[in-house]
């Protein structure tokens, strides 16, 4: 850093007996001239901006930051948008925090405008939201279009394409519409399969001559589990009945993710054979993984590695590149897993361009038995595994808001390392982010001075590039969130977004993290802080 000194300047003993006076005056003004550089090359929290720069990451790589559909559109009744299994989920009393929905979310159905201006600030090549199923086919089912819908999604996306932002669209993002759970049992049922794929015909047709990058599901283990295992998502089905009348925990997770990944394969080939030519666009899946680090270095505890590995990736990835679920899920499953017709396998295998990959945090796990009492069996159990955050007394990281969220950076090197070497597929890192409290008694100052989560994306996105050095392919990383907003079964008490939300007002306001990443995408030759 600083200016350039003229090499005969150096040799300071022969200019002071020549011209001490002006080798005085010059070291001074020199001095003030690099610290004026410096003090320029300062970001609000600190950081030095001309250090880890997009620049280190390859030429066409993409950054961008995400949303949800039912996370931030609100507007649940206008546009023609039907019922989804999320509005009425969040009219249960106590399902979620503070009794809040995403009746009004953030407003972004109307706002979308201006929030396309917060991406355009935020240097961003891309933005990574989902369209609502029930805002093309209102109850999920008939072949009726809602063309209310497909007029809104062009306007986003033909705005987006206006600021130079490349649309990058999730079909599903676990608003389910009603219909389809009322009628069909929802992703229980192999029927869906078919109007899954339709709907996506629709959007293929109605936006693929500007949507390149399309991704089938977002983080299916979620909405599996959570909402067919344990309950705590939509439709909130359990065998707990303290939380609800019906459900099965022990097989409706696996029957679910059985037909999500049959839904994915119909629509992968549906796109290749009628769209993916002539519109040039590439389709994929998204997933989310926790990094598992072994407690120890017993083999029991490296097997529970795999096997913790296996039922968040391999649940949804060996179906696609060796063509049925992992052994170690047959193994600890039995016959709770579905199996898959040869012309099923044949359909799955290579059904995807690239892997996508959510990913937020990491747990050191150990060995745990398996249940003596069947009635007891579950996604979680089946596993035979046990996390933990401590490890010799020492935590695995710095907590975020979220009772499960801990800051290891190293982890999610070691998971793009372990997805890459095993499938040896293009990866696109499509969410990851950090969260704070929401509480009224915090002003907004404190809000807005981020440091935490300026710190977690200077130290994730040193992963990624730590994982491209090791010969991984990623190409994408997309930031989580936007802006805050609607987060499920937790509400609005917690907030994830680069730009702080009045959740009264809905006023936008950038955090320092905003400005760190703007900073960071900022191209170099036009950057003050590019020093010669």
């Amino acid at each position: 850093m600083g200016g350039h000194i003229p090499p005969f300047l150096k040799k300071g003993f022969y200019v002071l007996l020549i011209v001490p006076l002006f080798a005085l005056v010059f070291s001074h003004s020199q001095s003030w001239v690099m610290e004026s550089e410096k003090m320029a090359c300062i970001d609000p929290d600190g950081k030095d901006a001309t250090g880890f720069h997009r620049s280190d990451f390859p030429k066409d790589f993409v950054f961008g930051t995400a949303t949800s559909a039912y996370q931030i559109e609100g507007a649940i009744e206008e546009g023609g948008r039907g019922l989804t299994i999320w509005d009425t989920f969040t009219q249960t009393p106590g399902k979620i925090a503070g009794n809040t929905s995403g009746d009004i979310a953030v407003d972004s159905y109307h706002r979308y405008k201006d929030d396309i201006e917060l991406l355009k600030d935020l240097n961003v090549d891309a933005y990574r939201f989902s369209i609502a199923w029930s805002r093309i086919i209102p109850d999920g089912i008939g072949q009726t279009v809602n063309m209310e819908g497909i007029a809104h999604y062009n306007r986003v996306i033909d705005a987006l394409l206006s600021k130079g932002i490349k649309p990058y669209v999730t079909l599903y993002h676990w608003d389910l519409p009603q219909p389809l759970q009322d009628k069909l049992g929802g992703w229980t049922s192999p029927e869906i399969v078919s109007h899954f794929t339709y709907y996506a015909q629709i959007c293929f047709a109605s936006f693929g001559d500007r949507v390149k990058n399309w991704i089938t599901f977002n983080e299916p283990t979620q909405f599996c589990f959570n909402g067919y295992g344990n309950g705590v998502h939509a439709p909130g089905r359990t065998s707990d009945r303290t939380l609800s009348a019906v459900g099965d925990s022990a097989t409706e997770p696996y029957l679910a993710a059985h037909n999500v990944l049959l839904s994915h394969a119909a629509t992968v080939e549906l796109y290749r054979s009628n769209y993916q030519e002539k519109q040039g666009g590439t389709i994929g899946f998204t997933i989310d993984c926790e990094w598992a680090e072994p407690l120890s270095d017993s083999q029991e505890d490296k097997k529970a590695q795999e096997r913790r590995l296996a039922f968040q990736l391999g649940w949804w990835l060996d179906p696609i590149f060796f063509g049925d679920y992992p052994a170690q899920m047959r193994e600890n499953i039995g016959d709770r897993l579905p199996t898959f017709t040869e012309a099923q396998k044949l359909l799955l295998r290579d059904s995807l361009d690239f892997i996508g990959l959510n990913h937020y945090t990491s747990r050191w796990v150990t060995s745990n038995p398996l249940p003596e009492d069947p009635s007891q069996s579950n996604y979680w159990v089946d596993q035979g595994i046990q996390t933990t955050i401590e490890k010799d007394g020492v935590q695995i990281g710095q907590r975020a808001q979220s009772f499960w969220l801990y800051v290891v950076p190293w982890g999610l090197q070691k998971l793009i390392e372990h997805v890459w070497e095993k499938y040896k597929a293009p990866i696109y890192i499509c969410e990851n982010g950090m969260d704070g409290p929401n509480n009224e008694t915090i002003p907004l100052e404190q809000y807005l001075n981020d440091t935490e989560r300026v710190d977690f994306y200077n130290d994730y996105l040193r992963s990624v590039q730590g994982a491209i050095q090791n010969g991984a392919d990623v190409r994408t990383y997309f930031a989580w969130s936007l802006m805050d907003n609607f987060e499920w079964a937790v509400g609005f008490t917690s907030r994830f977004g680069l730009y702080h939300v009045d959740f009264e007002t809905l006023k936008r306001t950038p955090k320092n993290s905003a400005k760190w990443f703007s900073k960071f995408l900022q191209p170099r030759d036009t950057t003050p802080c590019q020093l010669g």
